[in-house]
């Protein structure tokens, strides 16, 4: 019986389930939304993390590059292929493997309204700083403005944050005639930089963006308690991710806001200029907001960094934020005949690494160890590790209940969409001239 697979998504989830299907003599089909494959490796991870980018851009194009795999790029199923036309094109399973890239709504009555107008989400904040600076650049451009707000409290806001003040310093530092880039400043740190320059910080009167958050720093996700842990190892962990955010708080020139959650915000001139803030306590562990204590905080710019869910597709059942999977175990959607979800897609995470490696990655860096090369490289083989395990697990299903595929139909579906990207099937040559700078 032939079997043909498509695959919605080629980062690390849908790569390492086209290598298993490839590893068992299955046609795979790779449907990716992007030029590139490589999801929020690329997008979703600013781009001071070049040793981590490279080795997952290799493990993606190894999965990737092979005869039994199709790759179809600059094509979101959902847009320009609809998820019934997919469906109906003849292939014995479909995998949905297209990750988390709608920013969760920040919970403020009628502040969408001012996106573009004092309001960034994460994913196109992240998507601009790692994109604008690459020649033939046609997106959005955003102005970062001073002083902004960043809710959020996981590690990519740590990452929004950072983000925001060095762009600040190096536009700064460039107009002092210095020879600054985000990297550079994001790996030495801002202070050390500017001391090894000749620069006193204060002859720069940047406003820094501040981190708010509805718990504590105590309660952020940079450190883990160790499984089984006892109180004095708790009570260790918790000065442990203290320790981490105030060297994040030191090398990047920014501020924490604790436990604060946004309930109204002002608008002046049709633009959004604060927002309503309130205090919060810790109770049992579970945040509750204190009455009377709301207060407005005035700012340029609001960020919203509190998670993101998968994009809605015409077609595909959804529960609340998540599609709506009839078994999570082996990713079948409910309802949908020979259609399965693996990775971000299934979880809702919008990290390609999960909180715990990414965590004692953070807290390895910025406590000063040296170890930073081979914590990536073993950080990367386990997310694949993973992902791999995952893909073999819900494919064992998918394989046990796939139908002959329509080759013929399928071999159509490929050629217009190769045709109107330009793509002519050879995945190295494609990778050679559409590498990002």
């Amino acid at each position: 019986m032939s079997i043909v697979v498509a695959i919605v998504g080629g980062a690390v989830a849908g790569s390492e389930a086209a290598a298993v299907c490839a590893e068992r003599g299955v046609r795979a089909v790779v449907f990716e939304r992007g030029a590139r494959p490589y999801g929020k490796i690329e997008d979703g991870l600013p781009r001071w993390h070049v040793k981590l980018r490279d080795k997952e851009y290799a493990r993606v194009d190894a999965n990737l590059d092979r005869s039994e795999v199709r790759f179809v790029p600059s094509t979101a199923v959902g847009v320009d292929v609809s998820f019934e036309r997919l469906r109906a094109s003849g292939f014995s399973a479909v995998v949905l493997a297209n990750g988390a890239w709608r920013d969760r709504p920040l919970p403020v009555e009628g502040i969408d309204a001012f996106v573009g107008r004092g309001l960034l989400y994460q994913n196109p904040l992240v998507h601009w700083f790692n994109h604008h600076e690459e020649p033939g650049y046609a997106g959005p451009e955003l102005e970062l403005a001073e002083g902004a707000l960043v809710v959020g409290g996981g590690l990519a806001s740590i990452d929004v944050v950072k983000l925001l003040s060095l762009e600040a310093w190096t536009k700064a530092l460039r107009a002092r005639g210095l020879d600054a880039d985000v990297v550079s400043l994001e790996h030495r740190g801002i202070p050390a930089f500017c001391e090894a320059n000749g620069v006193d910080m204060a002859s720069i009167p940047i406003r820094p963006p501040t981190l708010v958050y509805r718990r504590d720093a105590e309660d952020m996700p940079l450190a883990d308690f160790p499984d089984g842990a006892t109180e004095e190892q708790r009570a260790k962990t918790r000065v442990a991710r203290r320790r981490i955010l105030d060297r994040v708080l030191e090398r990047y020139h920014v501020r924490f806001q604790p436990l604060r959650v946004p309930v109204g915000m002002e608008v002046v001139d049709g633009r959004l200029r604060g927002l309503v803030l309130r205090e919060t306590r810790i109770e049992g562990g579970r945040v509750r907001e204190v009455p009377g204590s709301d207060a407005l905080v005035e700012t340029p710019l609001v960020v919203s960094s509190i998670g993101s869910v998968p994009e809605p597709i015409e077609g595909v059942p959804c529960c609340g934020e998540l599609y709506d999977f009839a078994d999570p175990e082996t990713g079948a959607l409910r309802g949908l005949d020979r259609v399965f979800g693996l990775g971000n897609v299934l979880t809702g995470r919008g990290n390609i690494r999960d909180s715990r490696d990414n965590a004692k990655l953070v807290a390895e860096r910025l406590l000063g160890s040296d170890r930073e090369g081979g914590e990536l490289d073993r950080v990367a083989d386990e997310a694949h590790a993973r992902g791999r395990k995952a893909a073999e697990q819900m494919l064992e299903g998918a394989l046990s209940v796939a139908t002959e595929a329509d080759e013929a139909a399928i071999d159509a579906l490929i050629a217009e969409r190769w045709a109107a990207t330009g793509y002519d099937g050879d995945y190295a040559r494609w990778m050679q001239t559409h590498r990002a700078g």
